[in-house]
Formats: C-alpha cells, sequence, structure tokens
C-alpha cells in the first residue's frame, strides 16, 4: 500500500509556494489566441471530416470522433480556464469566450463557473462535500447506510455509471435543464445557452441534415465528456489525497494535498491542457494552464507532490470510500475487513 498523504511540513509549505507562484498568473493575449486557434482549428477540420464520412456512409466517421473529442475537451478546458478567469488578461474577454464556448460543449457557462469555484473552495473537506465532486463517503457513513443506501452508493461508484451513463447525463441532460441552480444568473446562463445551441444546430441541421447533425456531434461530445471526467475523477480520487473535518481542513494545505499530478506523456499533457498539474492549478488557479508547466519546472517542491502515474489511475478506481482511521481512500473489500 502507498503511505498517506503527507502533512504539512516545513519543507512543502502550501502558502509559500502559493506566494512562489504569484509571478506565473499573467495571462498573455498572443499566447491565449494563438492557444485557442491551434485547439478550435483542428476541431473544427476534424468535425467536418466527420460530416463528410457520415455524408459518404463511412464507418470512418465513428475513429474521427475520437481525435474530435479530444479537441472539444481540450476547448472545455480553455472553457475552464476562462471561468477562472485566466486564460485572458481581462474579465470580459474571458467570459465572453467561455460563454461562446460553452455552446459546443454543452455547458452553460455562468453555471459551471459558480459550480466549479464553490469545488475549489471546498476541496478535500469532508463537511462540505456535494458541491461541484463526485459523492465520496467515509468508511463510517456507508457503513451505517441501509441495504438499499449502500447498493445505491455501489451502482454510483460503478465504472460505468461514473464513466458511461454519468457523462452522458451531466452533458447531455442536467445542463440543459435549470433544475437545482439557484440564481438568476445561472438559470439565465442555463437558458441562454440552450437558446444558442438551439440555434446552432437549426443552422447546421438545415444545411447537413439532422441525422448526420446529430451522428457527428453527439458521440464527439460522449467522447469529451468522458475522457473530462475521468480527467476530474483523477485528480482528486487518488489513494494518497487528502481530506479533513472542518476543524482540521485548511484551503492551502487542501489545494495542495488534494489534488494530484496526474503524470503524463507530453503529448497527452498537450492534449489535456496541463490539467494534470491539478495540485498547481488548485493552489493559484489563476495561472493560465500553458504556464503550469513553467511555474513546476521552477519550484521543484512541486514536483514529486501527489504524483499519480497512468497505472496508478487505472487501479484507483476501486477506491470508493475515505477511512478516516487510516487517512486513505480505500475499496470496498477494504472496508469489510
Amino acid at each position: 500500500m502507498n503511505s498517506p498523504a503527507p502533512p504539512p511540513s516545513a519543507q512543502v509549505d502550501p502558502r509559500r509556494l502559493l506566494r512562489d507562484l504569484s509571478p506565473y498568473r499573467a495571462a498573455d493575449t498572443r499566447r491565449s489566441l494563438y492557444e485557442l486557434a491551434v485547439t478550435a482549428l483542428p476541431f473544427a477540420a476534424l468535425w467536418a471530416a466527420t460530416v463528410i464520412a457520415l455524408q459518404a456512409g463511412h464507418w470512418l466517421a465513428l475513429a474521427l470522433a475520437l481525435p474530435a473529442g479530444v479537441f472539444l475537451l481540450r476547448l472545455f478546458l480553455i472553457q475552464h480556464d476562462c471561468g477562472h478567469g485566466a486564460f485572458f488578461p481581462g474579465r470580459s474577454a474571458n467570459d465572453w469566450v467561455g460563454r461562446v464556448l460553452g455552446v459546443l460543449t454543452l455547458t452553460p457557462y455562468e453555471y459551471w463557473r459558480r459550480s466549479h469555484a464553490a469545488h475549489h473552495a471546498g476541496t478535500s473537506n469532508l463537511d462540505a462535500r456535494g458541491l461541484g465532486d463526485l459523492d465520496t463517503l467515509t468508511v463510517a457513513e456507508f457503513r451505517a447506510r441501509g441495504r438499499a443506501g449502500r447498493l445505491a452508493y455501489r451502482l454510483y461508484r460503478h465504472p460505468f455509471v461514473l464513466f458511461g451513463i454519468g457523462p452522458a447525463y451531466v452533458f447531455l441532460l442536467k445542463h440543459r435543464l435549470p433544475v437545482g441552480m439557484t440564481g438568476r444568473a445561472t438559470w439565465a446562463s442555463a437558458m441562454g445557452t440552450n437558446v444558442a445551441i438551439a440555434l446552432a444546430a437549426g443552422a447546421a441541421g438545415w444545411l447537413i441534415g439532422w441525422q448526420v447533425l446529430l451522428l457527428a456531434h453527439i458521440p464527439i461530445v460522449l467522447v469529451a465528456a468522458t475522457l473530462g471526467v475521468w480527467l476530474f475523477y483523477v485528480q482528486h480520487q487518488f489513494e494518497r489525497t487528502l481530506w479533513d473535518r472542518q476543524a482540521q481542513w485548511s484551503f492551502h494545505e487542501a489545494a495542495l494535498f488534494g489534488s494530484s499530478h496526474y503524470v503524463l506523456p507530453t503529448a497527452l499533457r498537450w492534449l489535456s491542457a496541463n490539467v494534470g498539474l491539478h495540485h498547481v492549478h488548485h493552489l493559484a488557479s489563476r495561472i493560465p494552464f500553458y504556464r503550469l508547466d513553467e511555474a513546476m519546472r521552477a519550484l521543484p517542491a512541486l514536483r514529486a507532490i501527489g504524483r499519480v502515474g497512468i497505472a496508478e489511475s487505472l487501479r484507483s478506481v476501486r477506491l470508493v470510500l475515505w477511512d478516516e482511521g487510516k487517512r486513505r481512500l480505500v475499496s470496498f473489500r477494504e472496508a469489510r475487513a
């Protein structure tokens, strides 16, 4: 077994690291426009190629859904940076680019921005769960549930639900319905995004046909959604993560030790917009994704924290409960023992 999350120490001081990260918060408009272009243009080309393949009745369209979905995910991650006010220097540019991208990603920008901000504010706080997080019970909470409650949680944490049904539900249905969305701005965001999606889909459906539109775009969205949920899962659901009750919880320590450093090959790091450097992002969310690598190189202390390799990330799917005594995530089998 791996050791529990490292406690804060004099050698790794999150507050000092946060101060050291301050110089990397400045966004560069030219670099941001470049990153937007090298993501949006390949996505548009792959989307058009998918449509052409479908109109020719070619199975190549299904194969094209994977790379197109990856670039759509990268657009979502640019939208994510916009939501943090990190992609452009000015708020207006961040908000308008985020809103436009929300039409492609089927994600209402204002609603997602606010719920994601709540996630950042309460990461790893056992007394503030349920805000933009995957549901995670403690061992004691799971044992206290009745048979039906334990079965429901087991089903929820099943990989087919988490990475199959869940992404489809969130991006195709939940984001369309302003149910549970509090505040006029978030409700307006959801409805405005729906109207924009309807107008864009209507124009595209008129040009290429509704069947081709749905067969082209829905698989691409599902690929992006599934990959996005997987990355979000790995960012906080790993064995050596950190959870605390409110009395012991610290924002800076939770940001650094409760978020992973997902170690990926260079190409995957680029395609995923450095979102695997999540411990740095949670500690200093105003750093543009294209400067996270630079910050990591400058601050060696960040490199060893929360490291999760691809093989370990796959094994982490079985870790479903937080053991407050052992201070780590455990499997159902370990919880029974």
